[in-house]
């Protein structure tokens, strides 16, 4: 391929052969042989941000292509791909520069400063700037569900049924399941699609007033793992005589800690009288009736899973959606500096400093799309590429 016609940019040549493995160890061996080196990782890709036939957003987004786990991830990144990210930021750089332009002629010429401008009307295209640089800085939250995955974590008291929900939902025996109390003293996770969400379970140790070191820090893990998970599946023995009072005081000591849905298990072992009370108590706490052992109540608590985390997921089709820590960090850098130039023209500041500002917050947005880049960015940035892209 000549230049400006591969992927690259570059000239370019590709060997086709049969797919063996020692044929293709002979021809790597014989290409390297005359002093030719492997690429390091995301080489490719570099390549082709440097020669200009991608930007920065781009190229990150072939990696996210690559690693998608779900159709959720896979069109995100495919979006981000084929430039909607790019050209979004774009219309937003431009109406800074646009309005950059506008504070810098009172720079350089003095008799149209801002006490002659119109400072209502760059107030609002301030905001007009800011509005949209926080919309998508806004949407990293559902962003980063759909790039790392929804968290959910399997808590409650020691044998309440948790390891078995875990081994219920991965539809396979991964977790030592046993009457004892406390079998599971460290946690598990697992990965499970659902409806084309990547989610990760994790199966906790039972919280109770814990008495051996192992057994207290795998609580400690438990806890933290509950504050970092976008939901909480609390798990109760529907047995036990006074489920209703332990439930209360879990509830009130972790409801804080991040959003829960109830889990009322062992139902099958319920006798009738017992069974109705727990069915009318299960409306009443809005919680849900469940047997991990026939899976009773199973495809109702994986609705409830569902309205969730769809309510943290944006509609593809018409929203655009930052998946990268990166470009969120940049957002809120370029957001920063804006609003310290607004700040600046309401305090009637040289125009010399808001220009500066102003310039500052744009050099951020620029960094997204890699107008402006070090090479530590690039760097960090195809480190996580495989070789052959």
């Amino acid at each position: 391929m000549p230049p400006g016609q591969s992927y690259t940019g570059q000239a370019q040549a590709e060997i086709f052969s049969h797919g063996g493995q020692y044929i293709l160890r002979k021809i790597l061996a014989e290409i390297l042989s005359f002093g030719v080196r492997p690429a390091e990782p995301g080489e490719f890709t570099r390549r082709a941000f440097l020669a200009g036939r991608i930007d920065l957003a781009k190229a990150e987004a072939v990696a996210d292509l690559i690693a998608s786990k779900t159709e959720y991830a896979y069109n995100a990144a495919k979006r981000n791909l084929l430039g909607r990210l790019s050209e979004h930021v774009e219309i937003i750089r431009n109406e800074a520069i646009e309005l950059l332009s506008d504070i810098e002629a009172s720079v350089d010429y003095p008799e149209e400063d801002f006490e002659a401008a119109d400072r209502e009307k760059l107030f609002l295209s301030v905001d007009s700037i800011l509005a949209g640089l926080k919309e998508l800085r806004d949407s990293y939250r559902s962003g980063r569900i759909i790039r790392e995955g929804y968290a959910i974590a399997i808590a409650g008291r020691p044998n309440a049924g948790k390891s078995s929900l875990f081994n219920l939902l991965l539809n396979q025996n991964r977790a030592i399941v046993a009457p004892i109390p406390g079998t599971t003293r460290d946690y598990l996770i697992e990965w499970i699609d659902l409806d084309g969400i990547a989610v990760s379970l994790t199966d906790t140790a039972g919280l109770r007033n814990a008495s051996g070191v192992v057994e207290k820090a795998g609580q400690r893990s438990a806890e933290e793992i509950m504050e970092s998970a976008n939901l909480v599946i609390w798990i109760v023995d529907a047995t036990r005589r006074l489920w209703r009072q332990e439930l209360s005081k879990d509830v009130k000591q972790y409801q804080d800690t991040c959003p829960i849905i109830v889990a009322l298990n062992k139902i099958d072992l319920l006798k009738t009288q017992p069974l109705i009370e727990i069915k009318a108590a299960s409306k009443e706490l809005g919680a849900l009736p469940l047997s991990c052992k026939t899976g009773a109540g199973l495809t109702r608590l994986r609705k409830e899973l569902m309205k969730c985390i769809n309510c943290e997921m944006p509609d593809l089709t018409d929203r655009l959606v930052v998946t990268s820590e990166r470009h969120k960090r940049k957002l809120e850098l370029a957001m920063r500096k804006l609003r310290r130039a607004r700040k600046g023209i309401a305090e009637g500041r040289s125009p010399e400093m808001v220009a500066f500002d102003f310039r500052q917050g744009i050099n951020e947005i620029d960094e997204i799309t890699g107008r402006i880049y070090n090479e530590d960015i690039l760097d960090r940035i195809f480190a996580r590429f495989c070789i052959g892209k």
